[in-house]
């Protein structure tokens, strides 16, 4: 096995280990964090949001999330050419978009809700376009890890 084949195989274990961690994130936010907060108050749903918010910018989570990108996109170029290739690639696009949506969606409303001073109006214009967009980046994200790891499967064939 050459260097490169290595490489390329040691990036695709950490493309499908970076996505399935993401993708659990924000699946966990979908069927767990968000419907137990929908069971509270405003006040409380605001402040744990806000917390939440706070915390989750970490080296960890940062590292998984840009990092998971940057992986995603090597892995997808060093195996071009290979049967995992199209696969890789599909991956890399999706994992982008999730990304993308992350950016252009969650993030606003959670800055919007950083300044929130009236809860009631603060989650009134937060939960449902919050949780519907963390649904759709849930599902990208999930959908490009199983995109990757079917393709290591499909290229054991």
């Amino acid at each position: 096995m050459t260097t490169t084949a290595r490489v390329t195989d040691a990036l695709l274990v950490l493309g499908v280990t970076t996505s399935g961690l993401v993708a659990g994130l924000f699946c966990a936010f979908a069927y767990a964090v968000m419907p137990g907060l929908h069971r509270t108050d405003d006040r409380t749903l605001v402040t744990a949001m806000q917390k939440i918010n706070l915390a989750i910018v970490n080296p960890v989570f940062l590292l998984l999330f840009f990092g998971g990108l940057v992986v995603a996109a090597a892995a997808a170029w060093l195996s071009r050419g290979q049967s995992i290739g199209p696969w890789a690639i599909a991956a890399a696009g999706l994992y982008l978009l999730g990304m993308i949506i992350t950016i252009a969606a969650n993030i606003p409303l959670n800055d919007r809700l950083a300044s929130a001073v009236d809860a009631e109006s603060a989650r009134a214009a937060f939960e449902a376009a919050w949780v519907r967009w963390n649904i759709v980046r849930a599902v990208v994200h999930t959908a490009g890890f199983v995109v990757l790891a079917t393709g290591l499967v499909a290229g054991r064939a």
